[in-house]
């Protein structure tokens, strides 16, 4: 009879636990969100994140506060994202750098890559452009690389995220130059030793470039996609300037949650990123960068984030990257 009451006092304690839980999820949200962005103020990363940030908390209804919190490629954002308590109200702006490729850059992570995340919505991509500071001699993407190879080390990269550094360096690889690699910690800081000529090259988003190459500050040379983009269609793609076949590698970003997060507060924080994928404002703002968003379930994410692994990994590997 003990025996019974102790089975049934359990029970009934689990049960309460599955309410409380669902109950939880269901008040879902009643306090302010934070949202991490691993990346400096003005990266694409961050302008993109805010903007959904905005959106999402005018359809949830509480604020959802941005942090920046920079560094290590985007390892030191997504670490304090891992670490938090899986209750949806801390989330993480992450990208291909974060959750693809750092697996691949770093030879030890805080976390697991693979398990300490719940995906929870994919936002969208852009393509990078490869751009040079106007005073290299060099007009377009086949005359750096002959001037690249004439002068090996000479002609100097800059990086401030995995997607600028490998994108360059799988470019190096396949074109057969070596460049001097010149680590940042904010795609903006590269961006103004690149105009102030500290720099020779810098490969990144279009947040980053796109004003400076239509205001003349610095020269593009070429879109790291498969497709000319439509924001600058006069600059060709790696491929087409140098006669490539497999270049590509684009940026791209999507919000993942604390492993363990539950189902019923992913969906609806899921629900409130592909309604705001598919808002005029963001799309009509987001456009001149190229941006194209594809709204999907968790489980998508999930599979997506799974590919792009592999394939950061591949690409880091051809393009002879030591792990740090």
């Amino acid at each position: 009879m003990k025996n019974i009451r102790i089975v049934g006092l359990l029970a009934a304690l689990l049960g309460l636990g599955l309410v409380t839980s669902t109950a939880q999820a269901q008040a879902y949200p009643n306090k302010p969100i934070k949202a991490i962005v691993p990346f400096a103020a003005g990266s694409a990363t961050d302008q993109i994140g805010r903007a959904f940030a905005q959106k999402m908390s005018e359809i949830l209804g509480q604020p959802i506060v941005v942090d920046n919190k920079a560094g290590v490629n985007g390892m030191l954002g997504a670490d304090a994202v891992a670490k938090s308590a899986p209750d949806g109200y801390t989330l993480l702006i992450g990208t291909n750098s974060t959750n693809a490729a750092l697996k691949s850059l770093m030879k030890k992570l805080p976390y697991d890559q693979d398990t300490a995340f719940a995906p929870v919505g994919y936002l969208g991509s852009v393509p990078l452009i490869v751009a040079v500071n106007n005073d290299v001699p060099a007009k377009n993407l086949k005359e750096l690389v002959e001037l690249a190879k004439a002068k090996p080390t000479h002609v100097t990269f800059a990086s401030a995220s995995t997607s600028q550094l490998v994108s360059t360096e799988v470019l190096a690889n396949m074109a057969g130059i070596q460049m001097t690699h010149v680590p940042y910690k904010s795609g903006p800081a590269a961006m103004t030793d690149l105009i102030g000529g500290q720099v020779n090259l810098f490969t990144a988003d279009f947040a980053v470039t796109l004003p400076q190459v239509k205001a003349g500050k610095i020269r593009g040379l070429a879109v790291t996609s498969t497709q000319r983009s439509k924001a600058i269609p006069e600059l060709p793609t790696v491929n087409e300037a140098l006669g490539l076949k497999d270049y590509e590698l684009i940026a791209y970003f999507a919000i993942f949650a604390p492993a363990g997060t539950p189902h019923e507060i992913i969906q609806k924080l899921n629900a409130a990123i592909n309604t705001a994928a598919a808002d005029k404002g963001i799309l009509e703002r987001f456009a001149a960068l190229g941006f194209e968003t594809a709204p999907a379930s968790p489980e998508a994410l999930a599979q997506r984030s799974k590919a792009e692994t592999a394939k950061w990994a591949k690409a880091i590997r051809d393009a002879k990257i030591e792990a740090q």
